[in-house]
């Protein structure tokens, strides 16, 4: 298929940007059905954004809160990133990547 180079208004900023016949060939490759919304410069704007922080793609959220637990197999003291509950065990992550080793070499056969 030929491709022309379009121009398009971007909705952050309203500025025009050039939608190149090679990147409508780059989209139609990857699978993309529409056209990009955003002008390069606010998509790397957003992409910054999206990644600050601690590099985890969670953005502007803050620092993760951690809670403090015993571990369940070996019974130090372990940082979770979530709530623990009584009601399921917690592991360091030793233990809990021993336990996940244990339980996906007993699923695979």
């Amino acid at each position: 298929m030929s491709y022309v180079d379009r121009t398009l208004t971007c909705v952050d900023c309203g500025a025009e940007f050039v939608h190149s016949a090679e990147d409508q060939d780059y989209y139609t490759q990857k699978g993309f059905v529409s056209d990009p919304k955003r002008c390069p410069s606010c998509r790397a704007a957003r992409r910054t954004m999206r990644e600050s922080g601690d590099g985890s793609g969670r953005g502007n959220q803050g620092p993760r809160e951690y809670f403090a637990a015993v571990c369940s197999r070996c019974g130090n003291q372990a940082q979770v990133p979530f709530q623990p509950h009584m009601d399921r065990p917690v592991y360091c992550s030793d233990c809990f990547r021993l336990v996940h080793a244990e339980q996906t070499g007993s699923q695979a056969g």
